[in-house]
């Protein structure tokens, strides 16, 4: 398929090898005019901002994705498989399942569970367990150590429903499960497919036994602690 594709705005040669995306577009819109130098937008279609520009010299493009997996994984297909991107990076919010992980907390996802029939388009014999890319989260615990980041590694549930007619959460915090967000799985399926590198770096937004919450506002323009680790991450 030809540039642009019908989700992405951009012409060839503007989108650069990393992405770093947000569900929130605004999200997006604050973390390239906060960090990166000379930001363009180069995609709007449908309110989906997408920003290039460059962080210590380095190209990068922020973009929105969306909420749940049908939406992130049109974005991430799109980017991978005609944009030629290489590394995709989302720094998303997420849910608390954890007693010790609280708002303003990182999870980095090795793995990510899902209640989502995603992966039955790949017609596998099993049930494929999508993982991030092993390069990335080192790199990324690395520097959370390095900055004193409070953070945890290790699976996150992506759920296709956010107002659930029978919640299940108690299940998934027996497996240890440490949060849930709506995305990661699709992201990881699209990149192993694609052949390329993914990782979601979340920060915890609210908490599904303390009752800890946060507001739109503060997702926006709080959570930088995941944006400077996902920048760091930039080749």
């Amino acid at each position: 398929m030809a540039t642009p594709t019908p989700h992405i705005g951009a012409k060839h040669g503007e989108i650069a090898e990393t992405v770093i995306m947000a569900g929130d577009p605004l999200r997006a819109k604050f973390m390239a005019e906060t960090f990166i130098e000379s930001p363009q937008l180069v995609t709007d279609v449908r309110g989906m901002l997408g920003f290039t520009g460059t962080y210590d010299g380095k190209p990068v493009t922020i973009m929105g994705h969306g909420m749940g997996i049908p939406s992130i994984g049109i974005y991430t297909y799109e980017l991978y498989n005609f944009y030629g991107v290489k590394t995709i990076l989302r720094v998303g919010s997420a849910g608390s399942m954890h007693p010790d992980l609280h708002v303003g907390d990182q999870v980095l996802a090795m793995g990510a569970c899902t209640d989502s029939n995603y992966g039955a388009q790949y017609e596998l014999p099993g049930t494929f367990a999508p993982i991030a890319d092993f390069g990335l989260l080192r790199r990324a615990a690395e520097y959370c150590d390095s900055h004193d980041f409070h953070y945890k590694v290790g699976n996150v549930l992506s759920s296709d429903v956010f107002y659930s007619d029978n919640p299940h959460n108690d299940r998934w915090m027996k497996m240890k499960v440490l949060a849930v967000e709506m995305e990661a799985a699709a992201l990881y399926m699209n990149a192993a497919r694609a052949g390329r590198r993914a990782l979601v770096i979340c920060t915890i937004s609210d908490h599904l036994l303390t009752g800890e919450v946060t507001t739109a506002q503060e997702r926006v323009t709080t959570f930088t602690n995941m944006m400077e680790v996902a920048l760091s991450l930039i080749d």
